[in-house]
């Protein structure tokens, strides 16, 4: 029995432990920052759908072994199955993994996901949906999409939309990473606790008989800490970030930006100007329009507006920019892509507005998502599901 156990945490991609009362569902690759494979999404959504209905179960947490929670989805694997075989197999892969971020976020159970350490692209979606989202002083997120020919979905255009100010178009535009303290000071955690105290949190938890949510936010408030946010953070650079980042188009973004590293040549400006310059231009341009749809729509409307996008870049509709950047980014690693179109300004309306349109063949469908009678609340707003 013991070697059995001991080859399923071994081998298994994702691990489930707990006795009737608690569940904790575990990411187990790694090896590879838990980036999630098709297979990982699978098993997620199997055991998720399974402790949801075991009416014996009170509280679930999600965490991730080794350093990350989890870098995202295998983009090498994915983009590699797509090149080799037909764009579909991305889009059937992007299907599974945003009907499982939705089931999260209107998951009927406490869940309590552990964030220590990095967490992005779709490790942001499995964790940032839900209603406890635990960060530590290892936690680094970021959304880095457009430097690999992507934009910010499982979701983003949801959370990011709806942090304060501009600081979502920042972030999305950018690439720029937040630790736990800024997570949680701008919305995207609900608790701060120290990495070393996960252990007796999750044992305090355990004790946990009921979903009652006073008791769960008892025991964390007995837990959290109250971080302080380094004087160099772009959080505290709120002013500036919301002049050039509420700009109507991404190059009056760069160019507000530019004009303030003439005024005042701080790091994080140079740096986001860096960052928008070596970025797909086309990706910026959905990011940026992704983003501020989002502002208007619910969960459920950005999902499948999310879907629609992953699809036409994945059919490379306008651009190739996703296998380019899988290429010069993640396989050959030279970090010299070369975008198509190559400048800003070379990307027009029409290609911007063709990956945000349905596609006509292959017997494409638009993202289903199932009616859910949730009751646990979601973080950002209660009603917008």
């Amino acid at each position: 029995m013991d070697s059995h156990c001991n080859f399923n945490k071994q081998f298994n991609q994702v691990i489930v432990e707990g006795d009737s009362f608690y569940k904790k569902v575990i990411l187990n690759r790694p090896d590879k920052l838990n980036s999630l494979s098709y297979g990982m999404i699978s098993e997620l959504s199997k055991h998720f759908r399974a402790i949801e209905m075991d009416p014996t179960v009170k509280i679930v947490i999600l965490k991730g072994n080794g350093k990350a929670f989890c870098a995202g989805g295998d983009v090498v694997s994915v983009v590699g199955s797509m090149f080799s075989g037909h764009w579909s197999f991305g889009a059937s892969f992007y299907k599974k993994q945003l009907q499982l971020d939705y089931l999260l976020a209107t998951y009927k159970k406490p869940l309590l996901s552990f964030i220590d350490g990095m967490v992005m692209g779709g490790g942001a979606g499995l964790s940032l949906h839900g209603r406890f989202k635990i960060v530590t002083e290892n936690t680094v997120f970021a959304s880095p999409e457009v430097a690999i020919g992507l934009f910010p979905d499982c979701g983003a255009s949801y959370f990011l939309s709806r942090l304060p100010g501009y600081f979502g178009e920042f972030l999305g535009l950018t690439g720029a990473r937040l630790d736990g303290a800024e997570m949680l000071n701008c919305g995207l955690a609900t608790h701060f606790v120290f990495s070393k105290d996960l252990a007796l949190l999750e044992k305090a938890l355990e004790t946990q008989t009921s979903p009652d949510m006073t008791s769960i936010n008892q025991i964390l408030s007995n837990f959290a800490q109250k971080p302080i946010i380094k004087e160099s953070s772009t959080f505290k650079r709120s002013e500036i970030i919301n002049k050039c980042f509420s700009k109507d188009t991404v190059e009056e973004i760069l160019l507000a930006l530019e004009q303030e590293a003439r005024i005042k040549s701080e790091t994080w400006i140079i740096m986001a100007i860096k960052s928008i310059k070596s970025g797909s231009p086309i990706s910026l341009k959905i990011t940026l329009r992704s983003i501020r749809e989002g502002r208007t729509q619910n969960l459920s409307e950005c999902l499948i507006r999310e879907y629609t996008i992953c699809c036409n870049i994945a059919r490379a509709t306008a651009s190739t920019d996703l296998y380019e950047g899988r290429r010069a980014i993640l396989v050959d690693k030279d970090k010299k892509p070369k975008w198509e179109p190559s400048k800003l300004e070379l990307v027009s309306f029409d290609m911007v507005q063709s990956c945000f349109s349905g596609i006509d063949e292959d017997d494409w469908k638009y993202l289903q998502l199932p009616v859910r009678n949730h009751t646990m609340h979601n973080a950002f707003s209660s009603s917008n599901l």
